[in-house]
């Protein structure tokens, strides 16, 4: 099951925080703890999604989650696999919400998708990164092209800054 929203607008964060509850519901998901892994790297704008998002949601002041990759501690590809086995090693049966910066077309640049099932890190960029995350967010930040790296570097602050907006909004309401 895969939900696109439009970071531009207004309602959106709402929308998703809904689904994100329905998702996360101590019904569905029982006594697990829920951790919200923030996978990108603080050294590229178009990869920054992810901690920046963890930074707004630490500073947020969340108590009943536990919260993976930021600004100061980012999760990224050299840490990833390291992250993985420390948060399932730490946590019986963790309750995994994966975000991510991702690539897509010119039209859905800005757009967030929240979906069932594992994220696939790093494949906008030919990266093979382990899947993770029993829900996922994803951000689409730029365009998927031929040079994938250099787009990440290009990539408008504004976007990220939009979506990390929204995504963290829609996180912390359905997480308080």
């Amino acid at each position: 099951m895969l939900f696109y929203y439009n970071s531009d607008l207004s309602e959106t964060p709402r929308e998703m925080s809904s689904q994100i509850s329905k998702f996360v519901h101590p019904e569905i998901i029982g006594n697990r703890q829920v951790i919200v892994l923030c996978i990108g790297s603080d050294r590229s704008t178009g990869d920054s999604l992810g901690p920046l998002i963890g930074y707004k949601l630490i500073k947020s002041g969340l108590t009943n989650v536990t919260i993976y990759g930021s600004l100061k501690n980012p999760v990224h590809a050299t840490n990833l696999n390291a992250t993985i086995d420390e948060i399932y090693n730490l946590y019986n049966n963790p309750y995994v919400i994966a975000i991510d910066a991702s690539l897509g077309k010119k039209d859905h640049i800005g757009c967030i998708t929240l979906g069932t099932g594992a994220l696939k890190p790093g494949l906008g960029v030919k990266k093979q990164l382990p899947e993770v995350g029993d829900i996922h967010i994803t951000g689409i930040v730029n365009l998927s092209g031929a040079m994938d790296t250099l787009l990440l570097q290009t990539t408008r602050l504004s976007t990220i800054m939009t979506l990390a907006d929204v995504i963290s909004e829609a996180l912390i309401n359905s997480l308080n």
